[in-house]
């Protein structure tokens, strides 16, 4: 992956030294490497080839399947093909072959792909939607009570639950659940398969489904391969001599024979879903299931078993909502070299990060030795390098706005101290602002 840097040099500071020396004393310069997106992504999951490919972190079992189709398919390829394309007709392997293929090709498209990961809401997104929900309290004037974490929708006269997932500070679309095993909020979630290494929803599912449904043809048809080949070498002497000639194909017949139950069974339960339009989570929860008389449909069905088959399989897949591959903006900072001896004399500078009480900027501003109180509750008091040190300090020069866009001169409180600015920050607790205010502090004294 190709680098990129981004040089960001400091101005504004005084010095007294010259030529080299004030060079690299006044202005730093910091390389910041810009890094992908899936590098920092939140949740549990693993990424290969730059971001292309998207699993989930636990794919022990993934590998698995993949030995068992490929093992299975390697024996039966090897010798069974051979003794039936002479036996019985050339287009056995050729018909093995493209199922192989097909089952490989679409087990690798429904493991390697987005399932559909919804975007977690950035922490200004998340501010912002705590800020709306907010909900006065009438039994208490003054304070507030948490805000409710459903939100419902009607689609087509059927009323939805939209839950509020607490991990993505997000209210979760129709049909999207969140994974536990990947950590994620994904649109349309049937449900987390392991053995294809990645959660199912919108965007593979599709691919899902044909993986499963092929994958019950290839069993089926290696199964009967194998056993017409038994059949026909019995033939010619006995069928315990037919297995000695041919130890793979009782390897490949067990396999096959097991696998059968449980490929078959899957494939035809989720035709079942895919027939009705609902969701391996929707089936099991019983979300569209008539409760207490009440009349309750899909609204999400098409009409037809016809039409439900093709939106699932021939409908226009959504594209990804992730940007994997984009660069991550980094953050400018400032990086300033201060000697020891101007410590003091810059000590008069005052950097405000903000978390909740008002706009999001970094303000830098060098004052003079003589400074005015904006707190009209305070006297007005001049400080000059003869007055000691108890006059006006820098908390007292900071104003900033309160979420219901009033401006205060007072600083906001200390976590944990009881007073408030305002009626929507009580109870907040902002570390940000605790660990400004003990640096300004330590800066006065």
């Amino acid at each position: 992956m190709k680098d990129y840097y981004t040089a960001v040099s400091t101005t504004g500071f005084s010095n007294t030294k010259t030529g080299e020396e004030q060079d690299s004393q006044e202005i730093q310069i910091k390389m910041t490497k810009t890094v992908r997106r899936w590098e920092v992504f939140p949740g549990k999951n693993k990424f290969y080839c730059g971001g292309r490919i998207m699993m989930a972190r636990q794919a022990g079992v993934f590998y698995l399947t993949c030995a068992l189709i490929i093992i299975t398919s390697g024996l039966f390829f090897a010798f069974d093909c051979v003794y039936l394309a002479i036996k019985v007709t050339p287009a056995i392997p050729a018909i093995g072959g493209a199922l192989f293929i097909f089952v490989m090709a679409t087990l690798l498209r429904t493991s390697f792909s987005d399932p559909g990961v919804i975007p977690r809401a950035s922490a200004e997104e998340a501010a912002e939607m705590e800020r709306q929900n907010e909900v006065a309290n009438p039994n208490s004037p003054g304070t507030y009570r948490p805000p409710p974490r459903t939100k419902e929708v009607v689609i087509k006269g059927q009323v939805i639950k939209l839950k509020y997932c607490f991990t993505c500070k997000i209210f979760r679309p129709p049909r999207a659940s969140h994974c536990s095993l990947c950590d994620n909020c994904v649109e349309r979630f049937d449900h987390h398969c392991p053995w294809v290494g990645n959660c199912v929803g919108r965007r593979n599912y599709r691919y899902f489904y044909l993986f499963i449904l092929s994958l019950s043809l290839l069993c089926i048809y290696i199964f009967a391969c194998v056993l017409t080949n038994l059949i026909l070498r019995a033939q010619e002497d006995n069928f315990l001599t037919a297995m000695k000639d041919s130890p793979a194909s009782v390897i490949e017949a067990l396999v096959c024979f097991f696998s059968i139950w449980s490929v078959v069974g899957l494939a035809g339960f989720h035709s079942y879903l895919t027939a009705s339009e609902l969701t391996t989570n929707e089936d099991i929860k019983g979300t569209f299931t008539a409760k207490r008389g009440q009349d309750n449909f899909n609204p999400f069905s098409k009409g037809t078993l016809f039409k439900n088959c093709m939106g699932v399989l021939c409908g226009p897949n959504p594209p990804s909502l992730l940007d994997r591959r984009g660069h991550v903006v980094p953050e400018t900072e400032t990086v300033s070299h201060v000697s020891v001896g101007h410590a003091e004399k810059d000590a008069n500078m005052v950097i405000s990060h903000h978390e909740y009480y008002g706009s999001t900027h970094i303000t830098t501003q060098k004052t003079n030795n003589i400074g005015t109180s904006t707190n009209p509750d305070r006297p007005v008091t001049v400080v000059t390098d003869e007055t000691p040190p108890e006059g006006i300090k820098k908390r007292d020069m900071i104003s900033y706005q309160t979420p219901d866009g009033t401006i205060n001169n007072k600083v906001p409180p200390i976590s944990g101290s009881g007073v408030s600015p305002g009626p929507n920050c009580i109870g907040k607790k902002n570390h940000i602002w605790d660990m400004t205010l003990n640096q300004l502090d330590y800066l006065d004294h």
